[in-house]
């Protein structure tokens, strides 16, 4: 009798539906649509079917999965670093450009350009190896705190944006970063913050020395950005690094059209997702006069390319995985 027991009580569970796999997004047609397509590319029987091996989805990093107001994440970690290195050293200040880095003034950087965006990278990211960089990007993670929310960096990522991933990954897709943040800044929290581990993630890296140190062989940051993953270069480092054309690409900047433009552009079933930042309330709003996620080109084409253009205000009822 006892081995009857537990087909008894199986038969007399109620059959329940498996719990909603985008519960932050609003009942909208972004989100219908992302669910329509999901379930196309994975159901054998649909027209639109794509096996699990071509199910690649890359997303953009900065403005997409997580905040990139008031100025992108790894500068601010670049100027408390140059700030943290200049009380030591003052002399590592040599440029009016360094000196405006350390007091914080992303005004008197921006007024030098790329240039001096290159030179606070430089000044404050090499000559490390990669493993003491990142162990001082972790240890950054674990004190600093967003100046407006007070909510640390890595609680900043959007909790729609991680369902989605979520999502797609138990769908049969393989999600990758292509970002033009730093590979070896991203690479301390992305397996934590999004389940993406660090071979998923593609991005801006600056050159490199193999040296032995004390006897052991190490890779060294060297001055100078051997690749920036931005524009034209995301599908050229997708193309270059994983090898197949993504059937689903998220960015939320003109820096990520050549990247949706290149994955919708393929045969077969395609999406593209732009995050528009309208939620001046809970977040940011901007779009086409912003210094930073600059969207125009997203905008003004991305409809007629039937990509969807995500409205953060109305289709997210959650930002941040911090704080609703």
């Amino acid at each position: 009798m006892r081995r009857l027991i537990p087909i008894v009580v199986a038969t007399l569970i109620p059959f329940t539906l498996s719990a909603d796999p985008l519960p932050s997004w609003t009942d909208t047609e972004a989100r219908n649509r992302i669910v329509a397509f999901v379930d196309g590319v994975t159901d054998p029987d649909s027209d639109d079917y794509v096996t699990p091996a071509d199910r690649i989805a890359v997303f953009d990093n900065d403005g997409t999965l997580w905040a990139e107001q008031p100025v992108y994440f790894q500068l601010i970690f670049a100027m408390d670093k140059l700030a943290e290195l200049a009380e030591s050293d003052p002399s590592i200040l040599s440029s009016p450009t360094l000196e405006a880095a350390a007091k914080g003034d992303v005004e008197g950087i921006a007024a030098g350009g790329k240039e001096a965006l290159i030179e606070v990278v430089n000044a404050s990211h090499s000559g490390l190896s990669v493993a003491d960089f990142q162990t001082s990007v972790a240890e950054w993670l674990d004190t600093a705190r967003h100046p407006k929310t007070n909510l640390p960096y890595d609680q900043m990522t959007y909790q729609p944006m991680v369902e989605l991933l979520r999502y797609l990954r138990d769908e049969g897709f393989t999600t990758y970063i292509v970002s033009g943040g730093g590979i070896h800044f991203m690479r301390v929290f992305a397996e934590k913050a999004y389940g993406i581990p660090p071979e998923q993630i593609l991005g801006t890296y600056n050159d490199s020395t193999y040296e032995i140190v004390d006897g052991t062989p190490t890779i060294v940051k060297a001055p100078g950005l051997a690749f920036i993953d931005d524009k034209e270069g995301k599908p050229i480092n997708i193309d270059r690094t994983i090898g197949k054309r993504p059937i689903f690409a998220a960015g939320n900047s003109d820096g990520d059209f050549a990247m949706l433009e290149w994955t919708t552009a393929g045969t077969g079933p395609r999406m593209g997702l732009l995050i528009h930042h309208t939620d001046g309330e809970r977040e940011w709003a901007y779009d086409r006069d912003s210094h930073i996620g600059r969207l125009v080109d997203g905008l003004d084409k991305g409809p007629d390319l039937g990509w969807v253009i995500v409205d953060m205000a109305n289709d997210w009822s959650r930002i941040y995985t911090g704080k609703n």
